[in-house]
């Protein structure tokens, strides 16, 4: 009698867990930003922000707002639940209700390779030159760097609205005439991750991670003589824009950059009056509507500000970009001529090149025993030297061979280390090639790239007794070919919308020296107890900051001109080949890259300050491309904050958007494909003559007219027509269009695809 009761109760207790789970998850709050149509505030408010507050009540008693929203877009912040956020986005005048997004974060030499040292005359020395703002959107700012030094600067300009806010460790004081302002943005952190541990993460502006103070340095630090990593890339550290003044926005925490106080940054930047948003961080890849850096980055292009964004660390898998929104400037990454040799000698007379950065006690000078991880480990994945995967006995006294994937390179020597390993030798995979990005190490180790790691696997295969030398050579400069594009850097084609071709341009973004943050060693790792006040590091995060301090260059010598003339300054300025006419190379595959890899092209600050004729673009021009893509009214309000119908009678297009390159698309292998394109003439009087390139014999391409004559100031324009007469049997092609006046060359990359 009894079994059927116990099969009744345990039915009622799986029941009942199932009904409290399901209440748990109905009811579990989640960061939702909320759009809202401002002109539709019922008459009976007279502020919107009490129309917010009345809405969010009828949903939800509990609900209080994070951050109310005035400019990056219209509407607030708050946590909610599925069902209250479905009920709010329901209500008249709430345009789009969205949850929250995560983003994640993606020099001496640098001034010299792009030939800043020797053009210094061509830059303003003026006033002009150290009125120009930049807003960094990081993990906050090392004040007491020498990159933020002031020696030198007059007042702050009075344009600047902004503050220096105070928190842990951090005061107004710690602002200067150099580093102008300083905010923090954690209530969205806070409300997903629950409140800042003051231990471990300043709740203030100052960074503990090292990333925003380098990038931040990178932009706009002023002039450092003695810079170094423990000796290495020794010289003279400076940012692009060396007078510019620098504002940062700490909006990336431990757990991450949170879309909702990105948002609040992105809507304080635009009142406190930047002049350039730098943005090294991202997201992935959604709708223009439904991403919060494209939205807010729409807000500040219409009040002039200019916002550059990392394209990405998911290369070289191709549509690996983020930030594609045709309003920010999307950069990738390349390499300088300059190295960090470490050669790796085996027993068996065979040398391999790698890089490090390692400095500290040297291994002996005779040969040692060598082991390869896979084998010093009884884990399946050991031979990634994840941590307390490796056999201290196996290990003891060697130099392990590891493999990169999946933990940081320098964890892997982490592990070694602490397994009584005496040093490393890391070695790429397929996914990385032949690229090799130098390491502070903490123990002796060195990098090397698929090949020379598959030649030292044979060999500690195929030797009873396998042995290893690494000896570190220090800073090695003119290294060519460079720059090549970085392995490591996004790539297109745009997978939002490809007829605008992206990235943009590449910039420096490998192996770059730039200020750090004293709080944390220069390998990040808790272990890591060294501090520097540079440090050594890589990413598009690296290569967005040089483009957005010569942004603020250019902005400086023609502080008249329009974020996108900027922009176009620099894409059509760019180059593609090497001073001895060889195409730039990708690493990734040791071939020439494409338009899809490297955009543009390399940037060039010198002659991107006399361009000869800019693609000039308005908000309204963005506005036709949302057309364009068919947006409904309400998709465009959330991205433009304002009612906008599009024209029933305009036939919209894509390709007409004024973009300084073009995306070419073919529905299908045959037929023709028109773009239209307006040039601004910004030099003076000159005549245009243009020529186009491509290496599909299957596209016939057309100018009409050939030649533009302008007169100082003159806008004219001209329309290309792509015939296609069958696809390319590599799915893509590429070409070039180029417009001279004999002196000055506009220069626009074209990709073509076939569907």
């Amino acid at each position: 009698m009894g079994t059927p009761r116990k099969a009744s109760l345990a039915v009622f207790l799986l029941l009942f867990v199932a009904l409290c789970h399901g209440a748990t998850s109905a009811n579990k709050k989640t960061t939702y930003i909320v759009h809202v149509a401002k002109s539709q505030m019922p008459e009976s408010f007279e502020h919107h922000a009490e129309w917010y507050a009345s809405s969010l009540k009828s949903v939800s008693e509990s609900a209080e707002m994070l951050y109310t929203y005035e400019n990056a877009i219209h509407g607030y912040s708050t946590r909610l639940t599925e069902e209250e956020a479905r009920l709010l986005e329901a209500q008249d005048g709430v345009l789009a209700v969205l949850p929250e997004t995560k983003y994640e974060l993606h020099t001496t030499r640098t001034p010299l390779f792009l030939g800043l040292d020797k053009s210094s005359d061509l830059f303003p020395a003026s006033d002009s030159s150290s009125d120009v703002i930049v807003g960094v959107l990081d993990t906050g700012v090392w004040p007491e760097s020498k990159s933020f030094d002031d020696t030198g600067l007059g007042p702050v300009p009075s344009t600047w609205k902004g503050t220096c806010e105070t928190g842990t460790n951090f005061t107004a004081s710690n602002c200067n005439r150099k580093l102008i302002g300083a905010r923090f943005f954690a209530k969205g952190y806070e409300a997903m991750l629950g409140p800042i541990d003051v231990t471990k993460e300043s709740k203030s502006p100052r960074d503990d991670d090292g990333h925003g103070t380098h990038t931040a340095s990178t932009a706009a630090g002023s002039v450092v003589t003695g810079a170094s990593l423990f000796g290495y890339a020794q010289g003279t550290a400076r940012g692009m824009a060396t007078r510019a003044r620098i504002a940062a926005y700490k909006v990336c925490w431990i757990g991450g950059c949170f879309s909702s106080d990105i948002l609040a940054a992105i809507d304080r930047a635009i009142l406190d009056h930047v002049d350039v948003l730098s943005m090294s961080l991202g997201g992935g890849s959604s709708d223009y509507y439904r991403d919060s850096v494209a939205i807010g980055s729409f807000a500040a292009m219409e009040k002039g500000i200019l916002i550059s964004c990392s394209a990405g660390n998911a290369g070289p898998s191709p549509s690996s970009l983020s930030n594609v929104a045709p309003w920010i400037t999307t950069v990738g990454a390349g390499t300088l001529d300059r190295d960090f040799p470490a050669f790796v000698s085996l027993g068996n007379g065979l040398n391999f090149s790698g890089v490090s950065l390692y400095r500290g006690n040297a291994l002996p000078d005779s040969p040692l025993p060598f082991v390869y991880a896979g084998n010093a480990s009884n884990a399946t994945n050991g031979n990634l030297c994840m941590v307390g995967t490796l056999s201290p006995e196996k290990v003891a006294g060697k130099i392990v061979l590891c493999e990169r994937g999946v933990s940081a390179r320098v964890q892997k020597g982490a592990v070694v280390k602490a397994a009584g390993g005496l040093g490393m030798v890391l070695a790429n995979t397929a996914a990385n090639g032949e690229e090799l990005v130098a390491d502070a190490h903490l123990l002796p180790a060195t990098a090397v790239g698929e090949k020379a790691g598959d030649a030292v696997k044979k060999y500690l295969f195929t030797d009873a007794k396998p042995t290893v030398k690494i000896d570190f050579e220090g800073t090695k400069v003119g290294i060519q070919p460079s720059p090549v594009v970085a392995a490591f850097s996004s790539r297109g084609p745009n997978g939002l919308t490809q007829q605008i071709l992206k990235p943009d341009l590449i910039a420096p973004g490998v192996n770059i020296l730039a200020g750090w943050s004293r709080a944390v060693g220069p390998t990040g790792l808790a272990v890591d107890n060294r501090r520097v006040d540079f440090n050594i590091i890589s990413g598009t995060s690296m290569s967005c900051p040089h483009v957005s301090g010569l942004a603020a260059l250019v902005k400086s010598a023609h502080p008249e001109w329009s974020p996108a003339a900027v922009r176009s300054a620099l894409m059509t300025t760019a180059y593609t080949a090497y001073k001895n006419g060889q195409k730039l190379q990708d690493s990734a595959t040791g071939k020439p890259s494409t338009p899809f890899d490297h955009g543009s092209g390399h940037v060039d600050p010198v002659a991107a300050l006399n361009p000869g004729l800019v693609y000039d673009l308005t908000p309204e021009d963005y506005l036709g491309f949302l057309c364009a893509l068919n947006y409904t009214e309400g998709e465009i309000q959330s991205v433009a904050r304002r009612n906008f119908k599009c024209d029933a009678g305009k036939a919209y297009s894509v390709t007409d958007l004024n973009y300084p390159s073009f995306g070419v698309v073919f529905e299908s292998s045959t037929g023709a494909v028109k773009h239209t394109r307006t040039l601004t003439n910004v030099g003076p009087a000159a005549t245009f003559k243009a020529s186009v390139t491509s290496d599909s014999p299957l596209v016939k391409v057309s100018i009409v007219p050939q030649v533009l004559s302008f007169k100082e100031g003159e806008k004219k324009s001209y329309t290309v027509t792509f015939t296609s007469s069958g696809a390319s049997p590599h799915g893509n092609a590429f070409g070039r269009l180029e417009w001279t006046d004999g002196k000055t060359v506009v220069g626009s990359p074209i990709s073509i695809s076939w569907f």
